[in-house]
């Protein structure tokens, strides 16, 4: 079999298009694959004991973060599900399974609500997320005490607030990057 100088270039092509798709498929493969699904599609453990009832009530997408500040372990936090019907939930974060909202023990807050001809407007400084979307954050007043810092963005027909006591927006923000990358 005598092979031409013109059928050795596109065969040196096409062995090098196969073993670069092969390099890829290994690189891919030493990557752990928990670590690529925990984090995309898992959000953070704190939601674990609301979740049966959340998704049981709600019938709009739930979203919750995989990054929660503070949560290090330093101090427990707990996710307390204060409101869920089928086109709203609220959760509160609080540092302790009976908190109800009180100062001392509130951490935060995430909400979601259907849009509806009643959802008010989208005020604050208009933010970049992820994948194209605008959120809006309000920062916290404190007197006495200190309101939650609050980041709000509207997504497929569902309005998202996620806040926190005397938040930062480089928290809040990190927050709901990591809603809505998932």
């Amino acid at each position: 079999m005598i092979i031409r100088s013109e059928h050795i270039s596109a065969l040196f092509a096409l062995s090098l298009l196969v073993n670069i798709g092969s390099f890829h498929d290994l690189a891919i493969a030493g990557v752990p694959q928990q670590h690529i699904n925990s984090q995309a599609s898992q959000p953070h453990p704190v939601f674990k004991s609301i979740l049966p009832k959340l998704k049981k009530n709600s019938q709009i997408k739930i979203l919750l973060p995989t990054y929660v500040p503070e949560s290090d372990g330093e101090n427990p936090l707990y996710a307390i599900l204060e409101t869920s019907t089928k086109n709203k939930y609220d959760i509160l974060l609080g540092f302790s399974p009976d908190c109800s909202g009180g100062t001392a023990c509130r951490l935060g807050i995430i909400s979601a609500e259907a849009i509806n001809s009643k959802t008010s407007k989208l005020t604050g400084k208009a933010v970049s997320l992820a994948k194209g979307i605008t959120g809006y954050f309000v920062d916290a007043k404190c007197g006495a005490n200190c309101s939650d810092a609050t980041l709000t963005w509207r997504q497929k027909g569902v309005q998202y607030t996620i806040g926190l006591k005397a938040g930062k927006q480089t928290d809040l923000v990190k927050m709901a990057k990591s809603v809505i990358k998932a």
